[in-house]
């Protein structure tokens, strides 16, 4: 039995990341995400504060059941997923599906795959960044809020297969609103004045005017 199961999101991290921690540990892949929203529904109970169901993709089953395994025979977990927003979430995603307590489970990021910043990665191992999570799970919620509901109108009045997300959403409708501007501009003629003064001195001096519109 291992003392320790280290969890990464690559396969090839795993391998190499091993051989640096040495016989005490065993190095495990999520292959990246293990849970998401379900594809058969849009998966978030806006009535409930936009909570979302979260289930296990089918195609991670096996791996998940096979993490649970070796989670029953290790003394302590580390969860050394990518350091960004969807590494935290899939650091407590691991945390929520294996049945980790998520305020005791070591958390540990990298920038590197040395020897040297593995290992000064194990001895500061921090907690995971909950604020983080929401971040993530905040733009997961969005995007299939949008998505799901747009998507569909796409299919039928466009061309079947174009999505709809948070981020071109919005950018079509700052580029349909400026449209709308310009469509609806309307010109006017300007004219810029300048005078020109002479003082009693003899010197001559130029002044520009505001521009003025006519009436």
């Amino acid at each position: 039995m291992s003392k320790n199961l280290v969890i990464v999101e690559s396969p090839a991290k795993a391998k190499t990341i091993e051989k640096y921690l040495g016989s005490d540990f065993v190095v495990k892949s999520s292959v990246g995400h293990i849970r998401d929203l379900p594809k058969s529904d849009i998966g978030v109970d806006v009535e409930a504060g936009f909570e979302p169901n979260y289930v296990i993709s089918p195609d991670k089953k096996t791996t998940v059941s096979d993490l649970k395994k070796l989670v029953g025979k290790s003394e302590k977990v580390w969860l050394a997923t990518d350091e960004d927003r969807e590494g935290e979430a899939i650091a407590w995603h691991l945390a929520e599906a294996l049945g980790l307590d998520v305020r005791e489970t070591e958390r540990i990021v990298f920038s590197e795959i040395t020897k040297n910043a593995i290992l000064k990665a194990i001895d500061k191992p921090r907690r995971i960044d909950l604020n983080l999570v929401n971040a993530q799970q905040a733009r997961r919620v969005l995007d299939r809020l949008v998505g799901f509901k747009i998507s569909p109108i796409l299919w039928r009045k466009i061309q079947p297969g174009l999505s709809a997300g948070r981020v071109q959403s919005v950018a079509v409708r700052l580029i349909v609103e400026r449209e709308k501007e310009i469509n609806e501009f309307v010109s006017t003629s300007s004219f810029r004045v300048l005078g020109y003064f002479e003082t009693e001195s003899g010197n001559s001096l130029e002044q520009s005017c505001l521009t003025v519109q006519p009436p």
